[in-house]
């Protein structure tokens, strides 16, 4: 267990927690807590400071307030569930959210990290912005076509490289055996691993242009897009609940999750994939087939998540989780860190969050259902308008029936309490069963209006109204006067501007990152001042520039980085190379990487024989007329036996319950934003090998499958790794296999044993 004092300490350098404190810390502490623990106050109660990062780790007269990653033992956390009523806080008045003090947990867990400077007090007034001054910043400039140095006849990727490599005297590592290359990437597009027909073939391809050709059918394979579509919906933290306090399934998110991995599959240019779900609903289109997906596509906005037992009430956080998630999956940029002032480290002041704020309160969202109102609402229709007014017109029209009904008798008073709640039984019953209209988890739009800046991110307290814009150093372009839209087909335009220096610069930068297995810039949501600066400037900016000619393909990055040698090469290390650049930054040699939680589930059920490769699909919630969820007892459900065997892109994933299996294996955050999964090392991965029922039953499977297909143990090791490993056994391997079962009297239960030993081992799980 680390160290709280080393957890603090590392917990500086972590930019997504230093985001995350910005975002959810730092308001609560100067709207709720400053009056009475902030050097400001008229008198510092207990002797807590709350507005440095010094005091509050020191404490107060109590001692110490927190224990970095440690909330069960930090008198700040004990202070603010209020249920010790000597040391409440507040003190008086209303708690805080749950949300909120699960915000605080969730950051002391993480090393409670806190940019803040030792006295409050001496932050000197912020200027006005410089925007011409902020342009200078590395990842505002315009970006950059350097040309590709040297002339050597070398792939223009390892030119570049080339030059930080000789500059330090390092020497590449030789390329990765066939077989190394061909397992990387495959799993690198795919997800899965390659079959022994698909090793032998490329085996047995000599010609210059073989791994082409590799690369050219894995882009092609429908399991790309699955793969590549996974990387994106770590990005939008997809879901398929609301995240409210019931955590209402929504049904329909599925085909949001579908569009995605269709867009990748099809290679959809990147701008436009970005416009459609900014203003898929707004954009023209050429065919019924057409709108319906822009429609979909929308569901980016509309998976914000929902807070608390009335998400009405704090809709307020809904677009701010929009906006965090637009800034870091889009712009590399933490805007939310401007809701209650202006940015503390990147050129934006909280006028230009606001003006992105107006956009999304002019933009309808649709309506889940939560404890006070288990019924969907403003979810935009699928099917043809004139087929869709049709059929919901008498729903509609007897709605607005009860709903007047309702009105009427709250007017009257106590009097009709009864007869109230018996209207109200009936209007929910019947909202409960709308007509069968196929409709769409999506956004449209609402009523055009500007937003009054939240003074102190507080959105009871409005300052001035501002005019929604796009962000001053990104061009501050607003919205034409009079313009009767919300301004998200605007947005969708300035987002995806050529003089935009963002956009192109973070996806392929992301694309380098799964490529590779870090970015360029290692900090992949963060392209400001608290963020890493790239390792290969001229090359990001190269590979920018390559991405826009090759009209936003991806596919084309995907060609690009693979056929370079930088790819290419084998994992081994140097030790001369290792002692100049330990982290491989200058990329002399290729950096292992463990597989993503649904790589390894996948593949067993591939090794099994078991996997079931149909796309799409549904999952079983229970009819809408059913749902009685509430914080008490939210929704959950384990459908591991629906989804059993197919690929883990389908899941069913919900906001506030992780699946174990993903918790083991660093399954992403479905309510965060996720750039970059961890990869940890604990006993509880070997222990799910060894002793999880599904473990037990692949490898029974996989025990089958080997010994069903060769008739000696020589032969069934050979295949088994073949299968596992995509190489054979060297000679000590296949006597060590060939003792192991020796040492069983019943040969299926030796081979399932074997087949486990197989799935926890290291290289199984990790890529060479």
């Amino acid at each position: 267990m680390i160290a709280p004092f080393l957890l603090a300490l590392a917990a500086q350098d972590d930019p997504e927690g230093l985001a995350f404190f910005e975002r959810k810390i730092r308001p609560v502490l100067v709207e709720r807590c400053y009056k009475c623990h902030s050097l400001e106050a008229e008198k510092v109660k207990g002797g807590f400071l709350l507005d440095t990062r010094d005091g509050i780790i020191k404490g107060g007269n109590s001692g110490p307030a927190i224990v970095p990653g440690h909330p069960d033992r930090s008198l700040l956390i004990r202070a603010i569930r209020g249920a010790d009523d000597d040391m409440k806080m507040p003190p008086k008045g209303e708690l805080l959210a749950s949300h909120e003090v699960a915000d605080f947990e969730s950051w002391i867990r993480r090393g409670a990290p806190d940019p803040r400077k030792a006295d409050a007090r001496a932050v000197a007034a912020r200027k006005a912005l410089d925007v011409a001054e902020a342009r200078k910043f590395w990842s505002l400039r315009p970006v950059a076509d350097p040309p590709v140095p040297g002339a050597n006849g070398l792939h223009p990727i390892d030119a570049f490289l080339a030059v930080g490599l000789n500059g330090r005297g390092l020497v590449p590592v030789e390329a990765a055996d066939k077989r190394s290359l061909l397992r990387r990437a495959t799993f690198d597009l795919t997800g899965l691993p390659p079959t022994p027909e698909e090793i032998q073939a490329f085996l047995a391809d000599d010609t210059r242009d073989a791994f082409s050709r590799v690369v050219d059918r894995l882009l092609a394979s429908p399991h790309y897009g699955e793969r590549w579509g996974r990387h994106w919906l770590d990005l939008v933290r997809y879901a398929d609940t609301a995240g409210d306090s019931s955590d209402f399934p929504v049904p329909q998110a599925v085909r949001y999750r579908d569009y995605v991995i269709r867009s990748f599959n099809e290679d959809k240019p990147y701008d436009r994939f970005l416009r459609e779900q900014i203003a898929g609903d707004l954009l023209p289109y050429s065919s019924e087939a057409e709108r319906r997906e822009q429609i979909v596509a929308t569901g980016y906005l509309a998976l914000a998540r929902r807070f608390g037992i009335r998400p009405e009430s704090f809709h307020h956080l809904t677009i701010e989780d929009t906006i965090d998630s637009l800034g870091r999956t889009v712009l590399g940029l933490g805007l939310s860190c401007a809701r209650c002032h202006d940015h503390k480290f990147d050129p934006i002041p909280q006028e230009d969050y606001y003006g992105l704020y107006g956009i999304f309160l002019s933009t309808r969202y649709p309506y889940p259902g939560s404890e006070t109102t288990k019924y969907q609402k403003d979810f935009p229709p699928l099917t043809a308008p004139a087929e869709t007014e049709a059929a919901l017109r008498p729903h509609r029209e007897k709605l607005a029936q009860l709903e007047a009904e309702i009105k009427r008798l709250e007017a009257e008073g106590a009097g009709a309490k009864e007869a109230l709640a018996k209207a109200k039984k009936e209007r929910d019953a019947h909202a409960m069963k709308p007509p069968p209209v196929e409709t769409a988890y999506a956004v449209s739009e609402g009523t055009p209006r500007d937003a009054a800046v939240h003074v102190k991110g507080d959105p009871d307290k409005p300052g001035a109204e501002v005019p929604r814009r796009f962000l001053q150093v990104l061009g501050g372009q607003t919205l034409p006067a009079g313009s009767p839209g919300s301004g998200r087909r605007e947005l969708a335009d300035w987002l995806t501007d050529p003089a935009n220096p963002l956009t192109a610069r973070v996806m392929v930068n992301r694309i380098w990152q799964h490529h590779f297995g870090r970015g360029l810039v290692a900090t992949p949501s963060d392209f400001g001042k608290q963020g890493r600066t790239p390792t290969h400037p001229e090359l990001l900016d190269f590979l920018a520039r390559r991405f826009a000619e090759a009209g936003g393909s991806v596919k084309a990055m995907h060609r690009l980085m693979m056929l370079s040698a930088a790819y290419r090469r084998a994992s081994s290390g140097r030790p001369e190379n290792a002692g100049v650049d330990p982290d491989n930054d200058l990329l002399w040699k290729f950096s292992r990487r463990r597989l993503h939680a649904e790589e390894i589930r996948d593949s067993m059920l591939a090794l099994s024989g078991e996997l079931d490769r149909t796309p799409g699909g549904t999952h079983p919630f229970p009819p809408s007329g059913r749902w009685d969820y509430s914080q008490a007892r939210p929704f959950t459900a384990d459908y591991s036996a629906f989804e059993h065997k197919r690929r883990g892109v389908y899941w069913m994933t919900q906001r506030l319950r992780k699946r174990t299996f993903m918790e083991i294996f660093d399954g992403p955050d479905p309510n965060a934003t996720t750039p970059a999964r961890t990869a940890s090392t604990t006993p509880l991965q070997a222990l799910f090998m060894m002793n999880d029922p599904f473990a037990h039953e692949r490898a029974d499977k996989f025990a089958a499958r080997v010994m069903a297909a060769r008739a000696s143990d020589a032969g069934r090791i050979d295949l088994a790794f073949e299968l596992a490993f995509g190489r054979p056994p060297t000679d000590g391997e296949r006597r060590d296999c060939e003792s192991y079962l020796g040492e069983f009297r019943e040969k299926s239960a030796a081979w399932s044993s074997l087949a486990r030993v197989f799935f926890a081992s290291n290289e199984f799980t990790f890529i060479r």
